[in-house]
């Protein structure tokens, strides 16, 4: 029997060469250059210098002009990414018609841009192609960066564990883009990919492919951290001494906080489902009824296992911010009182995810989980 083939997702990263690669050395000598100190301006920074905007309006109508006109060895030419993209299928961008395509862009104009001409041509070509930008991503300064990184990781670990569910095979295309993306983007690669590809410089454009390498994540060193790590993933920001036996390079400092770095996270989404789903990790100002610790041994899905304790996570870092006001949880996990609850004293509850509830009671800063389950399973509980 035939192998069956299976689809692709193939994320690309974008940069901006198709956009210089249209300049005129000659009769536009400083546009390369204007370019180049304009690349971390994002869309509305753009729109206040009128002169830029022009430039990237014109080389963005040049650069779609040629992409209509010109034949496959001009289109590679013109576009890093498409360079790529091309190589893949042998030049028959017919070949991926199973395939699903992203775009990775940098939040400033001129990568918006480049990606959106990208984006139309291949929809043009008929394939199935969306851009992605995450939010702060831009080499304007390292906080930028490293905020950008951490909305893509976040981003790309669900992505991927959707697409993996979907039985597609995940491709790394990383011949366009900025440099430090790349580098970023090909560490998350050994994680995250099946497949990297690279095309070799100069006329043949040969395509280069990288297997992923077997690398795994040795989790036993992590495992007397898991709720801190939790605390971190959810948010928190920590003192320095809740985190010191934390290996240095999972954790990063700002404003005298720690917080879980980019690579810390990377690390950290590779081997949470597996802790979160075993025992029920105990965190700082909450505590649990013996109901609670038996509803949850009564869960059957590890998943609805790991997203409780996120939220544990996340509800005990609220807590430790605001010295135990519940009131910090109004709006992040909708926490409200019971009415009508049997317990005179009150019961309060949250929510977890859109299905599940966790009832509770607040003392001294704290809170004591008494019951998990669904609205009428908990409800059934505390008020009847």
């Amino acid at each position: 029997m035939p192998r069956q083939i299976k689809p692709r997702l193939v994320i690309s990263t974008v940069g901006t060469s198709l956009l210089t690669n249209q300049i005129d050395s000659e009769s536009e000598p400083d546009w390369a250059s204007c370019l180049q100190d304009t690349a971390n301006r994002t869309q509305e920074e753009i729109k206040s210098d009128p002169n830029v905007a022009c430039i990237i309006q014109d080389l963005k109508q040049r650069a779609k002009n040629q992409l209509e006109e010109a034949n496959t060895i001009e289109i590679r030419e013109a576009s890093a990414e498409l360079n790529g993209i091309y190589g893949l299928y042998d030049d028959q961008l017919e070949k991926g018609k199973l395939d699903h395509h992203v775009l990775i862009t940098t939040d400033t104009a001129q990568g918006q841009v480049t990606a959106n001409i990208v984006e139309e041509f291949l929809r043009n070509q008929k394939v199935s192609v969306e851009v992605y930008t995450p939010e702060k991503l831009s080499t304007a300064n390292n906080k930028f960066f490293n905020q950008g990184i951490d909305n893509l990781l976040d981003w790309l670990d669900r992505r991927v564990k959707e697409d993996k569910e979907k039985n597609y095979e995940i491709y790394f295309n990383l011949v366009g883009g900025f440099k430090a993306l790349q580098g970023c983007m090909n560490t998350m690669g050994m994680f995250y990919a099946d497949k990297i590809i690279y095309v070799f410089e100069g006329a043949s454009s040969n395509l280069i492919t990288i297997p992923r390498l077997p690398i795994t994540v040795d989790s036993s060193r992590l495992t007397d951290h898991v709720p801190t790590l939790a605390l971190l993933d959810a948010g928190a920001g920590l003192l320095p001494s809740k985190t010191e036996k934390i290996p240095e390079a999972m954790i990063a400092e700002i404003d005298g906080k720690m917080i879980i770095s980019n690579w810390g996270q990377l690390i950290w989404n590779q081997c949470k489902n597996d802790f979160l789903s075993q025992e029920l990790q105990e965190f700082p100002r909450i505590s649990y009824q013996d109901t609670f610790r038996k509803d949850y041994k009564n869960i059957s899905e590890p998943k609805d296992k790991v997203e409780l304790q996120e939220r544990l996570a996340k509800v005990s870092g609220l807590l430790e911010e605001s010295n135990g006001d519940t009131r910090y949880l109004v709006k992040p996990v909708s926490y409200s009182p019971y009415k009508g609850a049997k317990d005179k004293e009150g019961v309060d509850h949250f929510y977890v995810g859109i299905h599940w509830r966790v009832s509770c009671k607040a003392s001294q800063g704290k809170l004591m989980l008494r019951h998990y389950g669904t609205h009428n399973y908990v409800e059934g509980k505390e008020t009847k």
